[in-house]
C-alpha cells in the first residue's frame, strides 16, 4: 500500500519560504539537499512524518506561473479562530474564516493563508473529518 510522504513546490527565495512555513506553520528543517543548481529543502511539522518538499532553482529570478492547475495543501488546528487571529496579528496573509455548511451542517471551518510564492494553504479547524 503506497503512503503518502511529501508534497513538492517551487520556491523562488529559500531562506523567505523556509522563514515563512517556520512562522506560519511550525515546520521546521528536516533536510537540505545541494546539487549543482538547485536544492531540495525538505520541512517537517514535529506532530507528522509528511513533509513539504521546497525545490530551489538557483539561477531562477522571475516569481513561477502558478498556473490554474494548484489547488492547496491543507493542515488542521485546534483553535482556527485563535490561529486566524495569530495570522492576522502577525502580518501574514489570510483569508477571513469560512464556515462551511452542506445541507444545513457545518462540514468545516477554514481560512486560506499565501505564502510568499503565492501558493495556498487551507488552515482547518480540527473535528469531524479532520480530526
Amino acid at each position: 500500500m503506497a503512503k503518502p510522504v511529501h508534497s513538492m513546490i517551487r520556491v523562488l527565495d529559500e531562506e523567505r519560504s523556509r522563514a515563512y512555513y517556520a512562522r506560519a506553520f511550525g515546520l521546521e528543517l528536516a533536510e537540505r539537499v545541494g546539487f549543482d543548481g538547485f536544492a531540495l529543502v525538505y520541512l517537517r511539522h514535529p506532530s507528522s512524518p509528511f513533509e513539504l518538499e521546497l525545490t530551489v532553482n538557483f539561477d531562477r529570478t522571475e516569481p513561477y506561473d502558478l498556473g490554474n492547475g494548484y489547488g492547496h495543501l491543507a493542515v488542521v488546528v485546534d483553535d482556527v479562530d485563535a490561529e486566524h487571529a495569530r495570522f492576522t496579528s502577525e502580518g501574514l496573509p489570510a483569508t477571513p474564516v469560512k464556515d462551511f455548511q452542506h445541507q444545513g451542517k457545518t462540514l468545516a471551518r477554514f481560512f486560506f493563508a499565501t505564502d510568499p510564492d503565492g501558493y495556498k494553504i487551507e488552515v482547518i479547524q480540527k473535528g469531524g473529518r479532520f480530526g
